[in-house]
């Protein structure tokens, strides 16, 4: 996947971004070549390597997200009650980087919260997973991140009631 200087790109932990330059760096005496992307007010050096799309994507296409939306006004998938077990499952889920496995990780962990509270490491993924979807979201509908979060909380109210 190659990526050109101004396109606009999704990390797969920082979210919605923008390709600055292609540069060959020298790092631990080897050289090799990383993508400078923009990420609000950081920079952020992803190697262009063989791992490159599980670091990196073009963002989603609205016909697409319109799809991914449902899950955020579905049923929720079952959290593990352990916190270690749930990170990993959650972790694992977000591996992909794609947008349908940030709508995964928010749907749940917002469902969870309304029987348990979260501990900090869900708190934290949750934010993360929110602000990149969020981003992304802006981008494919040319909608303030305001107006995107006012609908991300309609779906996930909209959400069937886990008994």
């Amino acid at each position: 996947m190659d990526f050109h200087e101004g396109d606009p790109v999704m990390h797969w932990t920082y979210g919605l971004g923008k390709v600055i330059q292609l540069e060959e760096r020298n790092l631990s005496g080897e050289k090799a070549l990383y993508y400078a992307v923009q990420i609000g007010n950081m920079t952020v050096w992803v190697p262009a390597d063989d791992e490159l799309k599980n670091r990196l994507r073009t963002p989603t296409l609205k016909a697409k997200f319109m799809r991914l939306l449902t899950i955020l006004s579905g049923p929720s998938e079952a959290l593990p009650l352990d916190r270690q077990e749930r990170k990993l499952l959650l972790m694992d889920w977000l591996k992909s980087g794609r947008a349908e496995s940030l709508c995964r990780v928010i749907r749940s962990l917002s469902t969870f919260r309304n029987d348990r509270p979260l501990n900090d490491n869900d708190q934290a993924l949750l934010k993360q997973s929110r602000g990149a979807l969020l981003g992304e979201w802006g981008f494919a509908f040319s909608v303030s991140p305001a107006q995107a979060e006012i609908e991300l909380n309609r779906l996930l109210d909209a959400a069937p009631l886990v008994e």
